[in-house]
């Protein structure tokens, strides 16, 4: 399990087509790809399973803990990014409350835009 952080700061100002704003890249993958938003209420859990294919977990609101097989847990809160390579052992839960966005694709390389946390 590796944790990457989202921040404005590691983005690039995009100024085409008159617009103003900052893009901080998340990934790039020519493989087909799985993108969903789940949402964990409160004592919400996404048991303990390996990963199908490697995936990224985004935390958008909320916060959480995940693990992966050395039963640590990490917090884990808005602006944060989980990643589990294919076959990892791992497990989300939170007391308050989570969304994310879960991206899941054969060819995911989140360490070519995010810097780690």
């Amino acid at each position: 399990m590796q944790l990457y952080q989202l921040s404005k700061e590691n983005g690039k100002n995009i100024t085409q087509f008159k617009s103003n704003f900052i893009m901080s890249r998340i990934i790039n993958t020519e493989a087909l790809a799985s993108i969903g938003c789940m949402y964990l209420e409160e004592n919400g859990v996404i048991g303990y399973h390996q990963a199908v294919v490697p995936q990224l977990l985004l935390i958008i609101e909320g916060e959480g803990y995940v693990r992966n097989e050395q039963e640590q847990y990490y917090q884990v809160q808005p602006g944060d990014v989980v990643f589990w390579e294919k076959d990892e052992w791992h497990e989300t839960k939170t007391d308050k409350g989570l969304t994310g966005i879960v991206i899941e694709s054969e060819q995911l390389n989140p360490a070519a835009f995010m810097p780690l946390k």
